[in-house]
């Protein structure tokens, strides 16, 4: 049977879901009802997409989600008020191709509150909508498993800062026995749970900058330890992870390397691994992981990005086969699952790639792992 494919989570929004995340997001008036109306029926919009395109393990498309991390302030008590940007180090080093993409409203916009009280769960009801939408649309499209992401303690750390606990560990220990039940809500409702870990890479070269390599993996060891913690009596099968140096084009010179992080990510209680492999900073680096195949331990799943998620070219499926392969290779054709570097949406409103290429990428995906 062919490679199952997949993808890390995010995929393009329509304007009317866009239009009404944003009310919400300024504090504007809206009808809830109509909401949670338009919610149902994109979900299902883009759940019979990803069927169509051939994904076989679907999700909701993070529809609902300002982001993929500050979500959380609209789930947890704590967070107030916004927080200074941050430019990621390589863009820093071309400051023309900074003023660029500011420009030309290449950086979405939205709130980024600061911790600033004790963060404590408001509830899971905007999350068991969100489960209600997925499992409605799988059901009308005749898909059998899917996934639903999640913030992981060391994410929310990086996009909203702590101005509350007495420690970065004592925020990251308050985020992880916080976010428990929203990981345990979702597997427990028959989905797969996504934790979406860009603090193992793309923090290095956005606040952790004056740290050594080794002073880093220490710093993301700690990250695992609070995330591992949060999934304890979670069964690890039912776990994806995934690292991202940041979805967004540019130089990324200053990506620390996968052979540097490749311990730290094995360390995660999750079977399922999500990486980049298909744009050209991190395209190399499938060879980290045949050299030291002997260190995957037995149990992991590789799900390698073979396609891009910052650029409209469509990956040939010839292309998408052969890099498929090289983790057949190293592992075997039942512990490799074809997915993509990154999300197509990861902010809402926002995306480097058209939303019916994003899709003609997924197919191209599809048909690509077919012919391994």
């Amino acid at each position: 049977m062919p490679v199952p494919t997949t993808h890390v989570g995010s995929l393009p929004r329509s304007q009317q879901v866009v239009d009404f995340i944003f009310a919400r997001e300024k504090g504007q008036p809206y009808d809830a009802a109509a909401f949670d109306a338009c919610m149902t029926a994109a979900v299902d919009d883009t759940v019979r997409k990803q069927k169509e395109a051939g994904v076989d393990i679907v999700s909701d498309g993070e529809t609902s989600k300002i982001s993929y991390a500050t979500y959380v302030k609209d789930r947890y008590t704590g967070f107030e008020g916004d927080s200074p940007r941050n430019a990621p180090a390589d863009l820093k080093m071309f400051p023309s191709f900074l003023t660029r993409i500011k420009d030309e409203g290449g950086t979405p916009t939205y709130a980024r509150p600061k911790c600033t009280g004790e963060v404590r769960s408001k509830g899971q009801g905007e999350l068991e909508k969100d489960i209600a939408n997925l499992k409605a649309a799988m059901a009308a499209h005749g898909v059998s498993r899917g996934f639903m992401n999640a913030a992981s303690p060391g994410v929310i750390s990086l996009f909203l800062p702590n101005a509350h606990y007495p420690s970065r560990e004592a925020y990251l220990a308050a985020l992880a026995d916080a976010m428990r039940d929203e990981y345990r809500t979702i597997v427990d409702a028959g989905l797969d749970l996504q934790l979406d870990c860009p603090d193992l890479a793309l923090s290095r070269h956005m606040i952790f900058t004056d740290l050594t390599d080794a002073e880093f993996v220490k710093v993301a060891a700690s990250h695992v330890e609070a995330l591992n913690h949060a999934l304890d009596g979670i069964d690890p099968d039912r776990v994806r992870v995934h690292i991202c140096w940041g979805n967004y084009e540019g130089p990324h010179v200053c990506d620390v390397p996968m052979a540097t992080m490749f311990d730290t990510l094995m360390s995660v209680n999750a079977r399922h691994l999500l990486f980049e492999t298909s744009n050209p900073r991190h395209g190399h680096e499938w060879a980290v992981f045949r050299d030291r195949a002997a260190d995957i331990p037995d149990d992991k799943v590789l799900v390698p990005g073979v396609i891009d998620s910052t650029t409209n070219f469509v990956e040939h499926p010839d292309l998408v086969a052969e890099r498929l392969r090289r983790f057949v290779d190293i592992v075997g054709a039942d512990r490799v699952i074809g997915g993509s570097d990154c999300g197509f949406g990861t902010f809402a409103g926002f995306g480097a790639v058209d939303p019916a290429i994003a899709y003609a990428k997924l197919a191209t995906l599809a048909e690509g792992a077919a012919r391994v």
